[in-house]
């Protein structure tokens, strides 16, 4: 029972994964900090209010606010912006570079005595067995 256990744990899987939330929960502070201390003074700027969550809209006696919805659609755009460039973008580049690349098909020439195709490098055809040059 513990041998399957370990065996989970230990798989590269799991481990990632582990890295990826631990990663992802530092990374949540640079990101809240960005929002904070960059985007909302500049939307204060351009609006006059540093976030929309003063944006609230009543229906029959309901509050709505759409502008605490506003601040978190933004904060996700950053997030998704900045985890492409900055993470899925470098990635895709690097793992290019050392994928294999494909073998071109070995040139072909034609038999002069069956007509069959041989690899131009050929001498001797392997269906016929007639010399070709």
């Amino acid at each position: 029972m513990l041998k399957g256990f370990r065996d989970f744990v230990l798989r590269g899987n799991v481990v990632d994964l582990a890295v990826a939330v631990v990663i992802g929960a530092a990374f949540t502070g640079i990101v809240n900090s960005l929002v904070k201390d960059i985007i909302n003074p500049l939307i204060a700027a351009t609006v006059g209010q540093p976030n929309f969550s003063s944006l609230v809209a009543h229906v029959h006696g309901g509050a709505i606010t759409y502008g605490n919805f506003l601040n978190a659609l933004i904060s996700f755009l950053i997030v998704a912006t900045v985890i492409y460039f900055g993470v899925v973008l470098p990635v895709s580049k690097l793992l290019d570079r050392f994928k294999p690349v494909p073998a071109a098909p070995p040139a072909m020439k034609t038999c002069p005595e069956c007509l069959s195709e041989i690899p131009a490098a050929a001498h001797r055809c392997s269906h016929c067995t007639q010399l070709v040059a």
